[in-house]
């Protein structure tokens, strides 16, 4: 029997910590909590929306007027396939807290994804990626209710569409499915992967470091850089990195590298998908003007990452907003290019993510 509760505060329950009240709010521990939660909404004629972690949204000052769905489902369990380990999480399960788990049985595939907080359920919707691995490397299988036929729905890696920060569940198929368990292959004794820049800094007189080594490496990188949740650090009331790192064609990064060029100034790319470059947001933003620590009244920037907007003690949503697009259209009018928020946004009236023109 699902226990409803009302006028429940949404702020608390995300990094961010902004925005209102939901007007009916559940927690669901499994997926017949799912189901009847879902079930609710529509005979009730309720906008439902589902709570993971909440480290990635932002909530509107004025709420939610719906059902939020809070996942709670836990649970992980591994068993040997070939050369692989299945490890099969609920969805409301912590995701640092599973990655732990993962290198502790010295499985490899998720250790440089440490230190994102968040739960399981979240990682296949944006397929969350970091220091050079990301999830859709290593799921195989992705367990989700149908909200259209009202069935629980199994995903093979390749079903999910996987591509930077994005899958079916966040495109495509958008507030379609409500995953509830989340299947990863890993390799057990494998070499940890270390191909981003910023850890082979750190093991650069390190060489062959252990799975945990790495874990510890990539949650000491994050929380100098204010992505790791730490009790009394101002800097992580935020969303995480804000904006993702744009990708363009081939033609147009010739031009705009050409341009910078033309500035005195090396603009940082990476190899995308399909011959495409991807740039470096944080740069873009530095660039615009807006440096680490910038103060926008109640809002600003993290002292220790450029990406992360951060509340800095009594925000509104509606500031967050703002200064998001100040800095979206500031960088547009500089560089031409337009930078597309990570974030969720909740309650909004319309989508407070304009066209840049």
């Amino acid at each position: 029997m699902l226990s409803l509760r009302e006028q429940v505060p949404l702020a608390p329950l995300t990094t961010l910590s902004v925005g209102g009240r939901a007007r009916f709010f559940v927690e669901a521990d499994t997926p017949d909590d799912v189901r009847e939660a879902f079930a609710y909404s529509s005979a009730h004629g309720l906008p439902l929306f589902v709570l993971g972690g909440g480290s990635n949204l932002v909530v509107a000052d004025a709420g939610w007027p719906g059902l939020v769905l809070h996942l709670k489902i836990s649970g992980i369990s591994q068993r040997a396939e070939g050369s692989r380990v299945i490890f099969e999480v609920g969805a409301g399960e912590s995701w640092d807290s599973f990655v732990g788990a993962t290198v502790a049985a010295e499985c490899a595939g998720l250790e440089c994804l440490s230190g994102i907080p968040g739960t399981v359920g979240g990682t296949p919707v944006q397929n969350v990626g970091a220091y050079g691995q990301e999830v859709a490397d290593t799921i195989v299988v992705v367990t989700a209710f149908d909200r259209v036929s009202g069935e629980i729905r199994i995903f093979s890696n390749a079903d999910c569409g996987f591509a930077y920060r994005t899958s079916i569940f966040n495109t495509s198929d958008r507030d379609r499915f409500i995953v509830v368990q989340v299947a990863y292959a890993l390799e057990r004794g494998a070499s940890p992967k270390i191909e981003y820049a910023d850890l082979k800094r750190f093991f650069a007189d390190k060489p062959s470091p252990s799975l945990q080594a790495v874990r510890d490496a990539v949650r000491q990188i994050r929380q100098g850089k204010g992505m790791l949740l730490v009790e009394g650090d101002p800097d992580v009331r935020s969303a995480g990195s804000f904006f993702k790192n744009p990708i363009v064609g081939t033609q147009r990064f010739v031009e705009l590298d050409a341009e910078m060029q033309s500035r005195g100034l090396q603009l940082p790319n990476y190899p995308a998908d399909d011959g495409q470059r991807k740039l470096s947001a944080a740069w873009l933003v530095e660039k615009a003007g807006f440096h680490k620590g910038y103060v926008h009244g109640n809002v600003g920037i993290s002292s220790k990452h450029t990406l992360a907007i951060v509340n800095r003690g009594a925000a509104r949503a509606s500031e967050i907003v703002s200064f998001m697009n100040v800095i979206r259209e500031t960088v547009f009018s500089r560089f031409a290019i337009d930078l597309h928020p990570e974030p969720v946004f909740l309650g909004f009236e319309q989508t407070p993510v304009r066209a840049m023109r």
